[in-house]
């Protein structure tokens, strides 16, 4: 209760210091964490955290969808599945019942740079569930029963998240077409044709190349004694031992883009044009990182957003609009769209877009959003370390993404130095003409009468 009511007058605090401008440091308790490194090459990371009986093991591999093998995309997304069937010691689905039946929760997610396990129980089951998180990182199955039901869940993904929504092959086109030669190219779900292509072998080999101590990260958050935690982690995790081969790691790296690049996407049962731009971003270790998420608070969070307050209010071009810094290890990218409204067409919705990029280009943007947006993006890193998990995953992204555990104690700071010319030089630097990249979206012309799927029935048909 302590810990909330702390949080609670820190969100006041922010909300005051609006007032007083951007410049106002809001001072965030840091979270004190222990390092260590095994010697198979496991990286640990520790923070007690005494205000609930709880605790937060998380596991994070340095494997994400850029790491899929050459025609087998989809491989890193589909062992977030494989990774709750059986082991030598467990069965399938046991890790539910390790942590939903003793009042906790797990779960899992798979991105471009990494995959990881979560998992929050009573402090009093963190034996269980190191014992668990080891075994399954050694000893995972994959036999001919589980990967081909797990293949046959993530294509199901894909139908639902992708072919079935009217606008999710706009969204699956959008690293597609964004990157040449980086394998971000490689949309996380993947592909069917690669997933059926992939054979027992594959999936064994990639599981022996990535999943392994040296290529993970420990961390652990919450009620616990430090010296118990230590010997638990020895007597689970130590004894895995560390292979002799390397690790592959891409170095591709995606060149600047010369010139804008256009593209036409079509999809079904699509009620609305649209359209989506996209410029390559710096990795989200870059110094320019916080300013180009500040910039997308300002193009896109909520209601009073520029670019709803233009598109879809004032001049009603648009039913819909959006931004995303997406911004990852390698090169990122920032996204601006718009789902058009009815009778608009998606070349007045591109002109729209970048006409409020122009307005962040030639104008600094006013005190009050700049206040607004640093205040919005501090809330959420402060919300977040309100639990074991949060700082959990604090500590996971400074480690993994920003490659400096230290960037969990100053990034609130780095997002209140900030200011209003950082955004304006950042909106100059990357949203060039050169650096973009057109996607317009619209509806399948229909087929011909009597073509097959057009709706045309047979004789004798009823």
């Amino acid at each position: 209760m302590l810990r909330r009511t702390a949080v609670f007058l820190l969100l006041c605090a922010l909300i005051c210091a609006s007032g007083r401008g951007a410049s106002a440091q809001t001072r965030v308790p840091p979270i004190n964490f222990k390092e260590r490194t095994l010697p198979n090459g496991l990286v640990v990371y520790t923070a007690q955290e005494r205000s609930s009986p709880t605790v937060a093991i998380q596991v994070w591999y340095k494997v994400g969808s850029k790491d899929d093998p050459d025609k087998r995309s989809g491989f890193a997304h589909l062992f977030e599945h494989l990774m709750f069937k059986s082991t030598k010691n467990m069965r399938d689905e046991m890790m539910d019942r390790l942590t939903e039946d003793v009042g906790g929760w797990n779960n899992a997610s798979t991105s471009d740079d990494v995959t990881n396990y979560y998992e929050v129980v009573p402090s009093n089951y963190l034996e269980t569930l190191l014992w668990a998180e080891a075994d399954r990182m050694s000893t995972l199955n994959v036999t001919d029963k589980n990967f081909p039901s797990e293949r046959d869940v993530v294509k199901e993904e894909f139908n639902s998240g992708v072919l079935a929504p009217p606008y999710g092959r706009l969204f699956y086109a959008i690293d597609k077409l964004s990157f040449e030669v980086h394998p971000y190219k490689r949309p996380t779900i993947g592909s069917k044709e690669d997933l059926d292509a992939a054979t027992l072998e594959d999936v064994r080999a990639f599981h022996k190349t990535f999943y392994r101590p040296d290529n993970a990260v420990l961390i652990v958050v919450g009620d616990f004694e430090q010296a118990q935690l230590d010997a638990w982690v020895d007597k689970y995790f130590g004894k895995i031992p560390r292979p002799a081969s390397s690790i592959p790691r891409v170095t591709v790296k995606e060149p600047e883009r010369k010139a804008e690049r256009r593209f036409s996407e079509t999809g079904p049962n699509v009620p609305l044009p649209a359209v989506a731009i996209t410029y390559l971003a710096p990795p989200v270790s870059s110094a320019d990182a916080d300013a180009l998420r500040v910039a997308e608070s300002i193009l896109s969070n909520g209601e009073s957003s520029r670019l709803y307050q233009s598109l879809v209010y004032s001049q009603q071009v648009a039913a819909e609009a959006f931004g995303s810094a997406n911004l990852r290890q390698d090169a990122g990218l920032f996204v601006l769209g718009a789902i058009l409204a009815g009778g608009k067409q998606p070349a007045e919705g591109e002109r729209a877009l970048l006409a409020e990029l122009k307005k962040m280009q030639t104008e600094p943007v006013t005190k009050a959003e700049l206040d607004k947006a640093v205040n919005q993006l501090v809330a959420n890193a402060l919300r977040e370390r309100e639990t074991n998990s949060g700082k959990a995953f604090a500590i996971g992204n400074a480690v993994i993404m920003q490659g400096d555990a230290r960037r969990v104690n100053t990034d609130v700071e780095r997002l209140q130095a900030v200011t209003a010319a950082d955004v304006q030089r950042v909106m100059k630097k990357y949203f060039t003409d050169a650096n973009r990249v057109v996607i317009t979206y619209t509806g399948e012309a229909p087929k011909p009468a009597g073509a097959p799927g057009a709706g045309a029935q047979k004789e004798g048909s009823r």
